[in-house]
């Protein structure tokens, strides 16, 4: 039997309502908040990756401009979908959730084989995230009403480059939840 953790991308206020606003996050705020509450009932593990810059520093500031700066308002998680105590933090500096933070040993702490995703960018943090999933062994589920981008296209190129490259199983949160 699969052993999860669920993990919440990227679900920041510079990202859903500021620096760098995504309209289509909107969509998917209901379905991760549903999803954060099933699986706290049923002792899920719940890890919020969220992207820390140092400012003035950071590589992606180059591409981006800044954004979700360390210790502003606009790197905090959105009200929404706020840490309860029993969650994990995870700070991130690049795109992917594993790239040098602690969240690779924290999934082997847990005993987690299956990684679940959410948050956004479905072809940006998601996938590379997946990717560094992928490379360490674990199995990756992606909810695709659960991620999002800034459009359809990319969304979808997202989704399918990940179940083909990384064999991430695409769900919809329905479907997820009945099996969990």
């Amino acid at each position: 039997m699969a052993k999860y953790a669920i993990v919440v991308i990227d679900m920041l206020k510079d990202f859903v309502y500021g620096a760098l606003k995504c309209e289509r996050a909107q969509r998917i705020i209901p379905n991760i908040k549903r999803l954060l509450e099933e699986a706290r009932k049923k002792g899920i593990p719940i890890i919020y990756a969220n992207d820390a810059h140092v400012p003035e520093v950071d590589h992606e500031f180059k591409l981006w401009g800044p954004h979700a700066i360390k210790g502003t308002d606009g790197a905090t998680v959105i009200d929404e979908l706020k840490p309860q105590p029993k969650d994990f933090i995870i700070e991130k500096r690049r795109y992917s959730g594993f790239y040098e933070t602690g969240l690779d040993m924290l999934l082997r702490e847990l005993g987690v084989d299956t990684v679940v995703l959410t948050g956004l960018h479905t072809n940006i943090c998601v996938k590379h995230t997946a990717s560094d999933a992928f490379n360490r062994g674990y199995n990756i589920i992606v909810l695709e009403d659960c991620v999002e981008t800034f459009t359809d296209e990319d969304h979808e190129w997202g989704l399918k480059y990940m179940k083909r490259i990384y064999g991430a199983k695409i769900m919809k949160l329905e479907e997820f939840l009945k099996q969990i």
